[in-house]
């Protein structure tokens, strides 16, 4: 049973990630660079935020239980603040290094669009948050014991498994949303990011009533994905063309003689 929960909830939190990797990174070096170094910059940003909640613990009073709580809620914000700057600080690092690929390559441009650096990078975010928020608790999921034995909710290491999954899309959206508001100075969809990365993030001292917690975070999700749709160019009528699984008729038609090579006199 332990295994079944265990290879079940890391299915959920990660099979969209690892689908997403597999079909859209590997293939390419560059971008598995691209995701392995922001997988680097959003570790920097947690061991900072975890000194600063670390120094604020120890200098306050540990028994004042209140104090103590508001000191987490204050270390969760500091952590998704220092996450947006480090963000913000690999879109420069990659700014720079685009700039440096176009400048060396044979046709002027760079080998990797800006949008796919901050579709990978936004991914690579994704991924190691939702290892660090989720291994734990798959490590207990193998046992022993039983969730909610002593009245607790049994539905614990599956809400976990699902809010991981929501957190590793929406960093993914917030990365595409984020370089294009960068890139085109548009402050107010930087403001909405990190109100977003903030309202996620408060939404899950709510648990354990997941209810609350799940799905306004399962609601978030969804809109910011549409809304990185649109951001990358997506359209409702590539939608429909998605859905309908049609490819359009090409009209032109080549002749064979043009490719024919001409006969040497």
């Amino acid at each position: 049973m332990g295994a079944a929960v265990f290879f079940g909830c890391a299915g959920i939190a990660f099979g969209p990630a690892l689908a997403l990797v597999l079909l859209t990174v590997v293939a390419e070096p560059l971008r598995v660079i691209v995701l392995v170094a922001g997988a680097f910059f959003w570790l920097v940003s947690l061991l900072l935020a975890s000194l600063i909640w670390f120094i604020s613990v120890h200098l306050s009073d540990r028994e004042d239980a209140k104090l103590q709580y508001g000191l987490l809620i204050f270390g969760a914000a500091v952590s998704v603040l220092l996450q947006e700057a480090f963000r913000f600080a690999y879109f420069k690092l990659l700014k720079k290094a685009d700039e440096g690929l176009a400048t060396i390559s044979e046709d002027g441009r760079s080998p990797i669009s800006l949008r796919q650096m901050a579709y990978v990078s936004g991914l690579s975010f994704g991924i190691i948050s939702g290892v660090f928020s989720v291994i734990n608790i798959l490590a207990d999921s193998i046992g022993p014991g039983i969730v909610g034995i002593h009245g607790d909710s049994p539905y614990y290491f599956i809400t976990s498994a699902f809010l991981t999954m929501a957190l590793v899309l929406l960093h993914t959206f917030w990365g595409v949303i984020f370089f294009d508001a960068c890139e085109k100075r548009r402050y107010w969809c930087l403001g909405l990011v990190v109100a977003s990365h903030l309202l996620t993030s408060g939404l899950t001292f709510l648990n354990p009533w997941y209810e609350a917690s799940l799905v306004p975070i399962f609601i978030i999700t969804l809109c910011t994905g549409l809304w990185a749709f649109f951001t990358a160019g997506g359209s409702f009528r590539n939608i429909l063309k998605c859905l309908s699984c049609k490819q359009e008729d090409d009209s032109r038609v080549m002749m064979y003689s043009a490719l024919q090579v001409p006969f040497e006199d």
